[in-house]
């Protein structure tokens, strides 16, 4: 069998803190994707999926220390630093940040940042790269005259429309999308999701989804992988998660979002917080929370297989039926 065209293998990240010590940030994630396949990257606020994201894409500040494989073909192109990723970010796997205001130069237009990226990766210069601009920008929507338009005079729906644009400049295979409708109003969130399901749909792209929506996890992705307290805690087909859950944990995020299938079921809260990850956690990082802890939980549980193309760490699914 040939490699998936992503893979990400026991991902460790660490920051130093100021105060002196170390936050276990990302703790042994492993993912996959195959060409044009559809990855949610869910879990609540501060469990690590954005900082996977960045590391993935070699984007981390130098407080970080990083270990782990990301493999594009089955290259990794981690190991040789910022030389070795270099070459492929953008061009393999592009990012859409959370927030374009912030993302993007506020004192430059937008259509001078993507031909920027044109012309760094050696796509386009001059006349060609503008031109490219113009066409990138009409596919995600926004009329090519406003390349000469500055961040702050576009709405912010149409700044992620930029922020897109830039992403797939390079013509990249794997699309990053670190919740690209945060601080949108509903109707143009609607309006980013569709672009992303049809841009995925024209250009083949692997999109990887990192959001805490499940509603937009279940509108564009294939399969969905939970992320709790830094490390992956299920993963595997989306519609199994949700009605075969294998983890108490995804069971009761999948309960505290609006109702899926339209069955007016009431929202339920996750009692308590996340562990901090400044301090060593004993046994599963879930058991303070969860409604099904028992006396194995003192035991950290790994990822194992619980079905096929399922994966959960709970020993929960270590206990055979009498």
């Amino acid at each position: 069998m040939s490699a998936p065209l992503l893979r990400v293998e026991d991902l460790h990240v660490w920051f130093d803190l100021a105060e002196g010590g170390e936050l276990h940030a990302v703790q042994g994630v492993g993912l996959s994707l195959e060409p044009g396949e559809r990855l949610g990257l869910v879990g609540e606020s501060g469990c690590g999926k954005t900082t996977t994201a960045l590391a993935i894409m070699g984007l981390l500040p130098p407080s970080a220390s990083v270990s782990g494989r990301v493999l594009i073909d089955g290259t990794d192109i981690l190991s040789g630093g910022e030389a070795a990723m270099r070459p492929h970010r953008w061009v393999d796997v592009a990012i859409v940040f959370q927030g374009a205001m912030n993302a993007l130069n506020p004192v430059r237009t937008i259509g001078e940042q993507i031909v920027e990226s044109l012309e760094l990766h050696n796509r386009a210069r001059g006349t060609a790269a503008r031109s490219r601009t113009a066409e990138l920008l009409e596919a995600v929507g926004i009329p090519a005259g406003r390349a000469a338009r500055y961040p702050h005079e576009l709405s912010g729906g149409m700044r992620q429309r930029a922020a897109i644009a830039m992403a797939l400049s390079c013509d990249p295979r794997v699309l990053i999308a670190d919740e690209p409708t945060t601080a949108l109003d509903v109707m143009v969130q609607a309006q980013i999701l569709e672009l992303l399901d049809a841009l995925c749909r024209d250009f083949g792209l692997a999109l990887v989804l990192v959001t805490h929506d499940l509603p937009v996890v279940a509108q564009l992705c294939d399969r969905c992988a939970v992320m709790y307290a830094g490390e992956i805690v299920e993963r595997g087909p989306l519609d199994l998660l949700y009605h075969s859950p294998g983890h108490p944990y995804s069971r009761m995020l999948f309960a505290a979002s609006p109702d899926l299938a339209g069955l007016d079921e009431p929202v339920l809260s996750i009692p308590g917080a996340p562990p901090r990850l400044d301090r060593p956690i004993d046994g599963c990082p879930f058991r303070p929370r969860c409604d099904s802890a028992f006396a194995a939980c003192v035991e950290r549980p790994s990822l194992q297989e619980v079905a096929e193309d399922h994966a959960a760490a709970c020993h929960l699914n270590d206990r055979v039926p009498a």
